[in-house]
């Protein structure tokens, strides 16, 4: 069956130079934006009740924006002045540059891995004498949290942001031809707006082994999985089954 709506289960980049918007441009798609799972944020009242003092740490760990924009409002919630020998471990680069969007950091005070999570926990290995902030929602992966552990660091988890559902009641009639989804998280809030969803003809895209791994144990069939050796990104999986079909 041809390709002629495609629904992606993020927020739209709001960019109309997008790789997405091209690809929907290039092939006449009807391409639709939509999160199917949202953040929200704690408040620092409740982070008080926990005792975090961020000034305890010497560190902190941040592995995406929203980690960043939570990390920042209870700094600034909670009246914090953040000394200049806070060192700041990212992920990437780009979460890096991120940070800039709230503080101005020298180079030495920045520490940030090359997007893999190995090479990530080589850093932290050579920083085991910080005491670490580690900011995060209440759905994340074990394996910094198990490194630190392994390795007698003392670090700090605080759930400063939580992921949930969005409500997805008005798409309840609408079709697409294919669903893109990132995450075990847009799998479980499908199931909980639509219990009795069943996949039929929609073909689904599926980022990653964890996401994959959901997509099959609700019993569904990931008809795009990406990345693969000759596709490296979610669009270019996407254009490679849409030139097969169409």
């Amino acid at each position: 069956m041809k390709v002629k709506s495609i629904l992606v289960s993020q927020p739209d980049p709001g960019n109309a130079k997008s790789p997405y918007h091209a690809l929907a441009d290039k092939y006449k798609l009807k391409l639709d934006f939509r999160p199917f799972i949202q953040v929200e944020p704690v408040p620092a009242k409740e982070l008080r009740k926990k005792r975090l003092n961020i000034l305890d740490h010497t560190a902190v760990i941040l592995t995406s924006r929203n980690a960043v924009d939570n990390f920042f409002r209870i700094v600034e919630e909670m009246k914090v002045e953040l000394p200049t020998t806070m060192k700041y471990f990212c992920v990437n680069e780009g979460i890096s540059l991120y940070i800039q969007k709230y503080t101005v950091l020298r180079k030495r005070k920045m520490f940030y891995g090359k997007g893999r999570e190995p090479e990530f926990l080589e850093l932290l290995k050579g920083h085991t004498k910080e005491r670490f902030l580690f900011p995060c929602s209440n759905i994340r992966k074990e394996l910094i949290p198990d490194f630190l552990d392994q390795h007698n660091v003392e670090w700090t988890e605080s759930i400063m942001y939580k992921t949930v559902n969005a409500d997805l009641s008005d798409l309840a009639d609408v079709y697409y031809d294919i669903i893109v989804f990132f995450s075990p998280q847009d799998i479980k809030s499908l199931f909980d707006n639509f219990p009795d969803f069943k996949q039929k003809d929609t073909r689904i895209a599926g980022w990653g082994k964890t996401t994959n791994t959901a997509i099959e144990e609700a019993n569904l069939v990931n008809n795009i999985p990406a990345p693969s050796p000759n596709a490296p990104s979610m669009v270019a999986a996407l254009e490679e089954y849409i030139v097969k079909v169409n």
